[in-house]
């Protein structure tokens, strides 16, 4: 049976005390919500704007049943809230998005396997628990980029491979500890499909978005994402089944990639608020941090209708110095999360860019961008992973609906550069 929803003055309880808590407790607020956040930092973003924080370590019993007495529902900031604190705080009091679902996000192998099971397309990869099964998964992947299967973030735990490394050395280099092999996969673009659902199974699918990464941290993203109708539609109901796949209370944030055919291949799970996406706070009737605390109060689900093209720009480490010429910038929109010192690659905040709808660039100049003779509605763009074909609003285009004689020279061009059979530079931005 579904639980009644809750009421406004109700508190909720959030695990952990960084910039996705502090962003909860601040949509919560304007909701009339309270929040009590649980975090083992004493001076963290989170507990600046929540009402109450406990700090204690995740494995001190009393800390947590005094926590679960104070709260109406728990919820969490990030998925590696350690197992056996989910387990006594569940026994008490309701936690959202569930125990499945964090089991499932806590561990790549774990989440790899069901992604397997729900037919989920995903780059190739191996479970790797040793230096033997390193070589073993090397020789049927070749050299692609060993994770951890815990707790590894934002580039951490991770381990490009290259010849002159040998297995023993490799996963050596990332403690000796369980870990996955995933293959390299040709992609154009990268890209996040967010859902929120309630328990009685309503959810609602935020606008997919388009990310761009440095060392394994998100350094941009932006709305509306550059790829084809039936990509971002397959993104979107990823997400979705995903989401009822883990009966999953909250929200759930699919990380994808864009192959140059179209296809989209689900790279990583996060069942909590997502970086990619904070572009909705500003850009957006309700944001992912209101979704997220009115699908685990069970409330009425927001629509979301973005106002305009977006981006989003993270201030990583020393880049949060440049507050002031942020703040002078129009349509610019500066949120910082109250940290300390800044470090390299360390979170400090964000800038959102409002635009009017249509202005973002949808492509560039010379000879990243070529025409192709005698098909007018298509053209050849270089993207990350190499050449690809698109259509005129620079989507990249599904394989079906490409010629035959333009789709043998993709993925890769395998064939030699584009520019050697003499297409011209499409002079389009």
């Amino acid at each position: 049976m579904t639980p009644p929803p809750l009421e406004p003055g109700c508190t909720l309880g959030v695990l952990g005390g960084g910039q996705l808590g502090r962003m909860v407790a601040l949509a919560a607020a304007r909701l009339g919500v309270h929040v009590h956040v649980f975090a083992p930092e004493g001076d963290c973003p989170a507990a600046e704007v929540a009402r109450r924080h406990t700090r204690a370590s995740w494995d001190d019993p009393h800390a947590l049943d005094t926590f679960a007495a104070t709260v109406d529902v728990v919820t969490c900031e990030f998925e590696n809230v350690p197992a056996g604190a989910l387990e006594r705080l569940a026994a008490r009091v309701p936690v959202r998005p569930g125990a499945r679902a964090f089991a499932i996000a806590q561990d790549r192998i774990a989440e790899k396997s069901f992604l397997r099971e729900r037919g989920v397309p995903t780059a190739p990869w191996r479970p790797v628990r040793s230096a033997d099964e390193l070589g073993a998964a090397r020789a049927a992947l070749g050299e692609g980029i060993l994770k951890t299967a815990r707790l590894g973030y934002d580039g951490k735990g991770q381990l490009r491979l290259h010849p002159s490394l040998s297995d023993a050395e490799a996963f050596a280099a990332l403690g000796g500890v369980p870990c996955v092999l995933e293959g390299v996969v040709p992609f154009v673009r990268e890209l996040s499909a967010l859902v929120a659902r309630r328990a009685d199974g309503a959810s609602l699918v935020f606008p997919v978005s388009e990310n761009a990464h440095r060392e394994g941290v998100l350094v941009r993203a932006r709305h509306p994402a550059r790829a084809h109708a039936a990509a971002l539609a397959a993104a979107a109901g990823i997400a979705r089944a995903l989401a009822i796949g883990l009966d999953l209370v909250g929200l759930l944030c699919v990380e994808l990639f864009l192959g140059p055919d179209g296809r989209v291949y689900v790279n990583e799970l996060a069942p909590r608020p997502h970086n990619s996406f904070h572009w909705s706070i500003d850009g957006g009737a309700a944001c992912q941090f209101e979704a997220l605390v009115r699908a685990v109060l069970g409330w009425p689900l927001p629509a979301v209708v973005p106002v305009g093209d977006l981006t989003l720009e993270n201030l990583l480490g020393d880049e949060v110095h440049a507050w002031s010429e942020a703040l002078a910038t129009p349509g610019a929109r500066l949120h910082l999360y109250g940290k300390g010192a800044p470090r390299p690659g360390r979170k400090m905040g964000h800038l959102t860019h409002l635009l009017p709808a249509g202005s973002l660039p949808r492509g560039g100049l010379g000879e990243d961008l070529l025409s192709v003779p005698g098909e007018p509605g298509l053209h050849l763009r270089r993207g990350d992973a190499g050449w690809y074909a698109a259509g005129p609003d620079d989507a990249p285009l599904p394989a079906d609906a490409v010629p035959a004689r333009v789709r043998a020279l993709i993925p890769g061009l395998d064939a030699g550069d584009p520019r050697a059979a003499g297409w011209e530079p499409d002079p389009r931005r």
